[in-house]
């Protein structure tokens, strides 16, 4: 057991991916200088956006699809594949490197994070694992775009299928691992984001992404809100991780750094479009 840590919880109103992404690398700058409290940052995305890991090639997406289906872009500052993100819980951990709860590799971390998020799942009776290890699906593509399609090591499943995709970055000192709960809906939405040679191509990623991925409603046969799975994320987060949480909001000078990163970096096409 950790000894006990205050953290700030941060539950933002459903915003624009550009936006999502600026406050999260503010926080984290203001985190990492020893400014704030370590984060637990809960939110959602308005309108749906696709991200790009931030090694990934723009030429994976389809532009024509993302304007018709009224979708936004932005390219994460972290790594992993692409995401749609839409009737999901978004969560951010925010922290500086030496706090023991993310110290060490970022396997480490992410093994750490994880027994807290498997527990927010069995809060919302999802019979979730972490499991070190996995091997490539048959029939999948390790090069696919798409984040869901393949699970990595400490990522959450349930009956075998991907459920939360995470990812992580370690700037200024500290830390950044942030992923996505599918709360409901069709995940094969993504497949219409991304460029394929042609449509039996979209079909069979569809196809491979509904055998290898799942979200909360296909589990439960019911839709689950969002502030529901929010409680349980910060009920498990102060069980299993020792954490005291003071629910706070972005204070002004986090959200000015973040309007600085929203102009100049991530709605910006240097930024996206960069690769």
């Amino acid at each position: 057991m950790f000894p006990k840590s205050v953290w700030r919880l941060i539950k933002t109103p459903p915003a624009p991916g550009a936006w999502n992404m600026a406050l999260d690398e503010s926080i984290l700058q203001f985190v990492a200088a020893g400014k704030s409290l370590p984060v637990l940052r809960l939110y959602a995305w308005e309108p749906a956006c696709l991200s790009l890991g931030y090694a990934q090639p723009i030429k994976d997406v389809d532009f024509q699809n993302l304007v018709e289906n009224g979708w936004e872009l932005v390219r994460r500052p972290t790594g992993g594949r692409a995401i749609l993100h839409t009737d999901e819980l978004t969560y951010a951990v925010i922290a500086p490197q030496n706090e023991p709860r993310v110290a060490g590799s970022i396997l480490e971390s992410y093994r750490r994070l994880s027994t807290a998020l498997v527990e927010a799942l069995h809060l919302l009776d999802l019979p979730a694992t972490a499991d070190k290890e996995y091997p490539i699906p048959e029939g999948s593509q390790p090069n696919a775009a798409v984040c869901f399609e393949v699970p990595s090591n400490y990522e959450i499943t349930v009956q075998g299928k991907k459920l939360i995709g995470s990812a992580q970055a370690r700037r200024y000192k500290g830390v950044l691992q942030h992923g996505s709960l599918p709360l409901y809906g069709d995940l094969t939405r993504i497949t219409q984001a991304l460029r394929f040679e042609n449509e039996t191509e979209r079909r069979q990623a569809a196809q491979r992404l509904l055998d290898h991925a799942t979200t909360v409603e296909m589990i439960l046969g019911k839709v689950l809100d969002w502030d529901t799975a929010a409680h349980a994320f910060k009920t498990a987060f102060e069980q299993v991780l020792n954490i005291e949480f003071l629910e706070t909001e972005p204070d002004v000078e986090e959200l000015s750094c973040a309007e600085e990163l929203l102009i100049q970096k991530y709605a910006h096409p240097s930024w996206t479009e960069r690769i």
